[in-house]
């Protein structure tokens, strides 16, 4: 089972240091510790960056790292992926 509140703070501190706004996925990069790579897990669910951007519409731009996370989970979520 997935633990929303642990997935939300792992996107949360992989993407908080991007600089916002951010227009598209490619601004969020730099800011992931390991690139693309970089992998955020919670009970069954298990993904990579690269992974997470195929799954998600984009709907950029981004103000805040707490508006483009609740995106992220909204989509996870209504993709029954979390």
């Amino acid at each position: 089972m997935v633990d929303h509140d642990d997935l939300r703070e792992q996107f949360i501190t992989a993407f908080e240091d991007a600089e916002y706004p951010i227009d598209s996925p490619m601004g969020l990069i730099p800011a992931l510790p390991d690139g693309p790579s970089t992998k955020f897990e919670s009970g069954d669910f298990s993904m990579t960056a690269m992974e997470l951007n195929t799954k998600l519409s984009g709907d950029f731009p981004y103000e805040t790292v707490e508006e483009f996370v609740d995106d992220v989970m909204d989509e996870l979520d209504e993709q029954d992926l979390i």
